[in-house]
């Protein structure tokens, strides 16, 4: 719990100077950023139906049922790797970059910093995967899985955050 709150503390950061630029800015966001909404609300839907498979891993993970555990960390798995491939096609099609202006330092460094932590989780639940039937993953020694499902969780929420302040609030 403790790396997840370091780890809130820095997207909090991100998301303040996030904010602090847009309350000093005359045009917000500036001339030449144009968001694809589209594209932020499929990857937010996309996360949300991961954190849905994931309650849903470690419901059945919890009752030793491995085979439809198994699946639906599959699913899981799925939905972060195709939000990883959907950021990274995003950011080819973006006309502004990191070193365009404030605003482009900001957007990537706070969705490229999410997308280190989804393809995290995806490793993560990567091991999970092959290695659920093991002793330490399993009914009353799960903390490593809840751990995973933790912070994947967290990962959705953050996500929320930076979606909110990118795409809705803009």
């Amino acid at each position: 719990m403790l790396f997840l709150a370091s780890d809130l503390m820095i997207f909090a950061a991100f998301i303040a100077s996030y904010f602090n630029l847009r309350s000093i800015a005359n045009v917000w966001p500036p001339p030449g950023v144009v968001l694809d909404e589209t594209s932020g609300t499929v990857g937010t839907a996309m996360l949300a139906a991961s954190s849905a498979t994931m309650l849903l891993t470690t419901h059945f993970l919890a009752r030793n049922k491995f085979t439809i555990s198994r699946l639906w960390l599959g699913a899981t798995m799925l939905l972060g790797v195709a939000f990883v491939f959907l950021s990274y096609d995003d950011w080819l099609k973006r006309p502004f970059h990191i070193d365009t202006n404030a605003y482009g330092s900001l957007f990537y460094i706070m969705t490229g910093f999410h997308v280190c932590h989804v393809s995290t989780g995806v490793l993560l639940m990567t091991m999970l995967f092959f290695n659920m039937r093991k002793t330490a993953f399993q009914r009353d020694r799960r903390a490593g899985a809840e751990a995973i499902g933790f912070f994947w969780h967290f990962v959705f929420l953050i996500w929320l955050l930076i979606w909110g302040s990118i795409f809705v609030v803009h």
